[in-house]
């Protein structure tokens, strides 16, 4: 299980899902000063992985286009603990085969659908940080990040065209 631990009171994690065989610079601009990516899956290409394994520590799910040998060897979910908060990670949430609250999960992280969303439900939040390459439903291109700080956790998504950044 990857595990980063707290070097100050706050700790921020990018998330990305569904590059899709690109990766725009805006998403490394987006992400900068991130202590962590996430990507939760369909890189399509292992050149994508390879770029965001180069310019930071990747915490990595297999999507259902990642048919590459490189790719293919990803785990299909994966669970990475952040100071106090742990993560569940997965490419489409309907495979998912656990009750994250009752499992200790305060965020659950997917993609799949392209859709970016932040959502809680039953004291877990959810985040789909839809797509910086292919978003769908009228959505923009984006990213989203992860503000930890204890036990508490903030998410906010990324538009390529307007960032935004609540604070605590």
């Amino acid at each position: 299980m990857p595990e980063l631990q707290p070097d100050s009171q706050e700790i921020l994690v990018g998330v990305v899902s569904d590059t899709h065989g690109r990766l725009p610079p805006q998403v490394l601009q987006a992400l900068e000063g991130a202590s962590m990516i996430i990507h939760a899956g369909d890189f399509n290409t292992p050149n994508v992985f390879e770029q965001l394994r180069q310019a930071n520590q990747l915490v990595a799910v297999r999507g259902n286009t990642d048919y590459h040998d490189r790719l293919r060897a990803l785990p299909y979910t994966e669970v990475v603990q952040v100071g106090e908060v742990f993560i569940y990670v997965i490419h489409d949430l309907l495979e998912m085969e656990i009750d994250p609250r009752a499992a200790g999960f305060a965020v659950v992280i997917h993609g799949h659908l392209h859709v970016p969303e932040v959502r809680e439900r039953q004291g877990v939040l959810y985040l789909n940080p839809g797509s910086p390459t292919s978003p769908r439903r009228g959505s923009s291109p984006g990213v989203a990040m992860l503000r930890i700080r204890g036990d508490r956790v903030r998410a906010y998504l990324i538009p390529f065209s307007e960032p935004h950044s609540p604070s605590f």
